[in-house]
């Protein structure tokens, strides 16, 4: 067994280890979101937990960790006499992003349980975490419905497993820790929510603690063992305090001033539901029981709000979490009650250990809202000389956008889009399964195996199942797709002060994506090229921010854009060939510069002067996905008096479908005729 990294040798990075400590102190807090960039120690901090977990003492043979001292009367493998335990470490169990839902929480045996009448119950993950640290590592990429399940069994203390009538329960209740960059796709609120606590980390931009990690790592690597060694005796005095406050924590007293403050805190936040009360509550009770006291302070609620507030202020994915900490002092200072026993004495362990300022090295606060979009212009971004370039413009209000799908039937990965054969869903069909069994259908496996009961001599009330009579139940939900915006930046779409309007619509649609569980890339063409400002990512955020500093101006590449995201979908498809895409062209039609796709088309370089040549090199361009079938929308943003047509014109070159920025509200009365329109027909 490899040696981890000592907990107490992390540099830094504060605010994360006290949120770990105080879930260790009380599990009841409800985890924590480890949320930044990669290389800065999430997951080295989260696998050093586990060696200062204090020991288990378990029931002999439990595959399900029972107390000795209060089993689980419920228990699959009791129940258990009073009698033979051992003691273990608190096991660490780390949940794989790819991991099957029977794997997670466990798996029946489905073919004795209808022959015999047998709950034969393989434990899954859940099971093995119990009374431990369950770590996912990614957990923005797990799939939504493991993450429902992993939080469900988290809120509920234990995990529930049924097939066709047939169930299992037992307890599952563990130190929840996930991890993620938010670069590559955020939570859905509704999931951030079920963490009791977030923290922001980011690497040190000192170079004298940037040093100490290297030489901390150096030294680690070239001898693990000597390394953990040295550091033994700030471990065992950590594992010390966990143990101490631990058996504080049922004595700290939580006044009626602290719970007005809490109240108050959140209300001002203006933060959904409860949980944030309670679990503040929690927190602040353990952060005192770290700090060695029996009464819970002011600081003691600060530095809780500060680590269960901010992802719970989130409205939409391009909000950024944070809380303005001048407004929190306020409301805290309005609120303080008499009852409030005041500053004392440091607990154990020196510095009060829990209250108090957030480490400067725990990375920035925001104020409020500090997502993707800002004004236009401001910090001056400068007007391009000689080239036409236009600075920035702001976004306009996004919108509920008519929801645009891929047809036919796909295969890939679970969201909320187009029509899809998935393991979640209504139930089609059946058919015979490939592999393990995990979605019985019922009917075609009695109706598979019903004229064979004389020849297998049934002779009693039972049914005799053989495997070759289990049935799987295909069923149909809906995929999440690969949405790529391909966005005019020209100087056609900048003069007539449209930009702001296609950003708006972009960034509609972009919600809209992220509601449905997509992955987004973004190519926009303008001058005389095409470049990926956002290669395929599941993080909304980050093309957010892309499209609100893109600037406008210059001629239209138009077929340069076109061939470009080919070249996209081209790799794509190699990387995620399950995920089919849809293109979505936001522009006006116009085409009047063809240079770079003249070169890609092999025609010779050099520049097009305007003309048709422009538009006829787009239409070749467009046909490359209309042969492959690729599904594609043009957002037409065209206005004036006088139209053209070249949108839907580009439309019927790609084979697809031509809206204009008015259709595609959802409320929009365009759109309200040609659904009735449709249904007339």
């Amino acid at each position: 067994m490899s040696t981890p990294f000592p907990f107490t040798a992390v540099v830094g990075q504060d605010d994360l280890r006290l949120a770990l400590l105080l879930n260790a102190v009380s599990p009841a807090v409800g985890g924590v979101l480890v949320r930044g960039e990669k290389g800065t120690a999430k997951s080295t901090a989260v696998r050093a937990l586990s060696a200062l977990m204090p020991t288990l003492d378990v029931v002999s043979g439990c595959r399900f960790s029972c107390d000795p001292d209060s089993p689980d009367p419920a228990c699959p493998d009791g129940p258990h006499e009073p009698g033979a335990f051992e003691t273990r470490p608190a096991r660490m169990v780390e949940l794989p992003v790819g991991a099957s839902e029977d794997r997670l929480v466990g798996a029946l045996d489905i073919e004795r349980a209808l022959s015999e009448g047998v709950k034969a119950f393989e434990p899954g993950l859940l099971a093995d975490a119990h009374r431990g640290i369950l770590y996912v590592d990614e957990v923005n990429l797990l799939h939504d419905h493991l993450v429902d399940l992993l939080l469900d069994a988290a809120a509920m203390g234990a995990s529930y497993v049924e097939r066709e009538g047939v169930s299992v329960r037992h307890a599952a209740r563990f130190l929840l820790v996930g991890t993620m960059n938010p670069e590559e796709g955020e939570l859905r609120p509704q999931l951030l929510d079920r963490f009791g606590l977030t923290v922001e980390v980011a690497a040190s931009r000192e170079p004298d603690q940037r040093v100490e990690v290297v030489r901390r790592r150096l030294a680690y690597d070239d001898d693990p063992a000597g390394f953990a060694a040295r550091w033994a005796d700030e471990e065992a005095a950590v594992r010390a305090r966990i143990v101490a406050a631990r058996e504080l924590l049922p004595s700290v007293r939580l006044g009626d001033g602290a719970l007005r403050q809490i109240a108050a805190t959140c209300a001002a936040f203006e933060v959904d539901g409860m949980r944030a009360d309670i679990v503040m509550a929690r927190t602040a009770t353990a952060l005192a029981a770290w700090a060695g006291r029996t009464d819970v302070l002011a600081e003691d609620v600060r530095q809780a709000a500060l680590l269960a507030l901010p992802h719970r202020r989130r409205r939409n994915p391009f909000d950024a979490p944070g809380l303005d900490e001048d407004k929190l002092d306020e409301t805290l200072e309005e609120f303080s009650g008499e009852d409030d026993p005041g500053p004392d004495d440091d607990g154990p362990g020196g510095g009060g250990g829990g209250g108090g300022q957030p480490s400067p090295d725990a990375g920035p606060r925001d104020g409020g809202n500090t997502g993707a979009r800002t004004e236009a212009g401001e910090g001056g971004q400068p007007q391009a000389s000689g080239s036409g370039e236009q600075s920035a413009v702001r976004a306009a209000e996004p919108f509920r956008t008519k929801v645009l799908s891929v047809p036919g039937i796909g295969e890939g990965a679970a969201g909320r889009r187009s029509r899809a054969r998935t393991e979640h869903g209504r139930t089609t069909g059946a058919r015979r399964p490939r592999g393990a069994l995990t979605k019985l259908h019922l009917a075609a496996t009695v109706q598979a195996a019903a004229p064979h009961q004389r020849a297998r001599g049934r002779s009693g009330p039972g049914l005799v199942v053989r495997r070759d009579d289990l049935r799987q139940a295909t069923r149909e939900g809906r995929e999440g797709n690969l949405v790529l915006f391909v966005v005019d930046a020209s100087g056609s779409m900048a003069a007539r002060q449209r930009m702001s309007a296609v950003k708006g619509a972009v960034l509609s649609l972009l919600l809209d994506a992220y509601q449905r569980r997509d992955k987004v890339g973004l190519v926009t063409f303008r001058g005389a090229a095409a470049e990926v400002a956002l290669p395929p990512t599941s993080s909304v955020d980050a093309a957010a921010a892309r499209l609100e500093s893109l600037p406008t101006g210059g001629r239209t590449p138009l077929a340069a854009g076109l061939l470009r995201a080919h070249d996209v979908l081209r790799v794509e498809r190699l990387r995620d060939p399950a995920r089919r895409p849809l293109v979505v062209v936001v522009t006006d039609g116009r085409a009047t510069d063809g240079g770079a796709a003249r070169s890609a088309s092999g025609r010779g370089a050099g520049r097009a002067t305007g003309g048709t040549e422009p538009v006829a090199l787009a239409g070749r361009a467009a046909r490359l996905f209309a042969v492959e079938g690729v599904a594609s929308v043009v957002v037409d943003c065209e206005s004036g008096p006088v139209r053209l047509g070249l949108a839907g014109q580009l439309a019927g070159e790609l084979g697809g479908t031509a809206v204009t920025l008015d259709e595609l509200r959802a409320d929009s009365i365009a759109g309200l005729v040609k659904d009735v329109q449709r249904r007339a027909a």
